[in-house]
This record gives C-alpha cells, structure tokens and sequence, in this order.
C-alpha cells in the first residue's frame, strides 16, 4: 500500500522564519514517514526564476533534498510559483508534474490540479495568466536582468492585491460548470485542489471535491491517503 500526503498554498517567504520552520518540521516528520508527497502549487510565494529564488530559500531547498532521499516529492506548480525550472528539481529531487494529474490508488483515484484554472468567472485574472504564462513571456521574463524581475513583479503583486479588494467571493471562487466539465473526462475519479485557501469537502453526485487550505505561520494542513482520505492538521 501507498501512503500519500498532500498539501497546498503555503505561500513561503523568504526571511519569514517561523512557517519556513514549520516547513521544515513537516518534511522532517509527517512527509518523512510517507512514500510520497504532492505539493498542489504555491509552495512559494513568488518564484521569480531559478537563478534568483533558489538562493533566498536555503532551509526549504534543504529540506526538500534530505525529503527526496525517503520520499517521492511532486510538485504541481500554481499561479504564484509557474516559474519553477529545471534547477530547482535537481536541487531538490522534487518532480514537476503537468496538469491535470490522475493520482490512482488502491480504492480511488483523483485528479490532481492547482485550482486557478477552475476560477472561470474571474476573466480578468485567465485572461492576465494565459499572458504571464505563455512559453514566450516566461522566456523572456526569465532572460530579464534580477533587478528588472524584482521590480515588475512587486508592480504585478501591487495591481493584483488592488484588483482583489473590488471582486467578490463568488468571482474569485471555481465555477462549477468548468469543475464539472473537467471531471467529465474522468468518470468515477474524485478532484483534490488548492487556491481558494477554503479548506472544504463538496460531495457531488459524479464527483467529490476535496479542497486544501493555506498555511498560516503556526499551523498548516494536508490531505493524507491511505485506506480512505483524511484532513490533517500540521504544527
């Protein structure tokens, strides 16, 4: 039997000590006990490139690394950390997964995916993702002087905090028709995403949608499966 963990929307920040440590505890006891570990995006909360961001996570970096000797780690990007690149995984042994993933186990599978791309409703964000994260605006973004990047990305973060105060919940929350329209394609698997920071379970008739909330900086949480699915509580 496979023992897995999930967790998602840490949003990790450099120099932010104590859920960085809490991290780090996580990997050293929960994770180190499983055989594999899924990551469903925003492990940071920004990822400006590999050549920048490595070197401003040492203890995360680490952590990973001594993780992957013990346990599989995979790791699905999300709309905070889409730049994550070949340096990182070989760093830290992590395993950058497209979307969506079907995770099959022994009395279920699951699709597996970071949940902005559910968020239809909001068309100003899709419309500004599909830009930031097409191939020839990452390429160029990452061949941009550090100091650019750090720039343009702090304006970025500055006029999508202002964009959120004017959206309502319902806006910023998945559409249920695209959820119902993806899990179509996958009959008799359940959906496990992050994003919304609205930890949650929503039984459907098709499908059930497990939700996984952020982490705060004492305590986190993350979806074990084993022989049924649990919520657990990390601190």
């Amino acid at each position: 039997m496979t023992y897995t963990l999930l967790i998602a929307d840490l949003h990790l920040i450099s120099g932010e000590v104590d859920k960085t440590n809490l991290f780090v505890k996580f990997c050293q006891q929960q994770a180190s006990k499983v055989d594999q570990l899924f990551i469903l995006g925003d492990l940071f909360n920004t990822w400006l490139g590999d050549d920048l961001s490595i070197n401003t996570y040492p203890s995360v970096i680490s952590a990973l690394k001594n993780l992957s000797n013990t346990t599989k780690i995979f790791i699905i990007s999300g709309n905070r950390d889409f730049l994550l690149g070949d340096e990182f995984t070989q760093q830290t042994g992590c395993i950058l997964l497209k979307t969506p993933y079907l995770l099959e186990t022994n009395n279920k599978d699951y699709v597996l995916i970071h949940g902005d791309e559910l968020c239809t409703d909001d068309e100003q964000y899709q419309q500004l993702k599909s830009v930031l994260q097409h191939p020839i605006t990452r390429f160029i973004f990452l061949h941009l002087p550090q100091k650019i990047r750090l720039k343009l990305s702090g304006q970025l973060r500055k006029k999508s905090i202002e964009a959120q105060q004017y959206k309502s919940h319902e806006i910023m929350n998945i559409n249920q028709h695209t959820a119902d329209k993806l899990m179509q394609k996958y009959p008799n698997a359940d959906l496990i995403h992050g994003h919304t920071h609205q930890q949650n379970t929503h039984h459907g008739e098709q499908y059930t949608r497990f939700v996984l909330g952020d982490w705060e900086v004492d305590q986190g949480n993350a979806i074990q499966i084993d022989n049924a699915l649990n919520y657990l509580e990390i601190r």
